[in-house]
């Protein structure tokens, strides 16, 4: 997970670059296809896919549809949305997971983690009101941040439906046919927005983005969320997002972008503290 949460802050730096450049529904079925024949060859290579039965692929289709509405919503909202702004948006994930993972898979928050969650909330939106505390008091939340909060409602309600859904696939394999359930319904839903797409007029950096998210922030942390979300709870699998404000930080400053203000700090730290207490609570284990 904390490999995770390097990988996707790279899809927030790249993604706010060209996210007025292409359809955000054209870029994910795209995206989607490549991560998936990467992930099937190797599931195909470890024998997985002939031992795996498609047995209720409807499962696939419900998971799909999630993390795709997910993806397009961030694109969609980057392209008003600064990087690190919408980083902080997707650190609201873990509370979003541990009010789902109660009733679904009967996951008990416990005080720390309750704690952590909190700390971490606050770090967020300090980091999204962009650390104006009027703005925080009147709410005003921009637009792009709105429309990839509801992407991040269904990242949460993705991870515990993981584990409930599956039936003892194995984490490339389940991941590839999230992946396949996820193009075809984004295919159906934005054919439009494909046909339209230039593909052959795109500049460089939007095809090294399409790849970067494809194999990157989709093949690689798909495979890797699975895996974890099998084994910790779910608010502890996304807590690893309270990470990614950092490493959006990181990744700016490395594409040559001004560094956010220094008053932003604040928020990026105490979702970092948020981080740290949770993963204290494993340290017995």
């Amino acid at each position: 997970m904390l490999l995770f949460s390097a990988l996707v802050a790279g899809s927030f730096s790249l993604g706010g670059l060209v996210a007025n450049e292409i359809a955000p529904l054209a870029l994910n079925v795209v995206r989607f296809i490549v991560a998936g024949v990467a992930v099937g060859a190797v599931a195909w290579a470890s024998g997985g896919m002939r031992r795996a039965a498609l047995r209720a692929p409807w499962r696939y289709l419900v998971l799909g549809g999630l993390f795709s509405v997910y993806f397009v919503l961030m694109f969609e909202g980057l392209k008003t949305a600064p990087p690190v702004s919408s980083a902080a948006v997707f650190t609201l994930v873990p509370a979003m997971a541990a009010l789902v993972a109660w009733p679904l898979l009967g996951q008990v928050t416990t005080p720390r983690m309750a704690l952590a969650l909190v700390i971490g909330g606050v770090g967020a939106l300090w980091v999204i009101f962009r650390a104006d505390l009027g703005a925080l008091m009147a709410f005003e939340i921009g637009r792009g941040e709105a429309i990839f909060l509801i992407g991040c409602a269904a990242h949460a309600i993705y991870t515990p439906m993981v584990r409930k859904l599956n039936r003892g696939e194995s984490a490339v394999v389940f991941s590839f046919g999230t992946l396949v359930a996820g193009a075809l319904l984004m295919s159906l839903v934005g054919w439009r927005a494909i046909a339209q797409t230039e593909w052959a007029a795109l500049r460089p950096l939007v095809w090294v983005t399409i790849f970067y998210v494809s194999l990157c922030a989709s093949a690689i942390t798909f495979v890797l969320v699975q895996f974890a979300t099998m084994r910790l709870p779910s608010a502890k699998v996304m807590a690893y997002t309270y990470l990614v404000p950092t490493w959006v930080i990181c990744w700016e400053v490395a594409l040559g972008n001004p560094a956010p203000p220094a008053l932003l700090g604040v928020g990026v730290g105490l979702t970092v503290l948020a981080l740290v207490l949770l993963l204290r609570e494993d340290a017995p284990n």
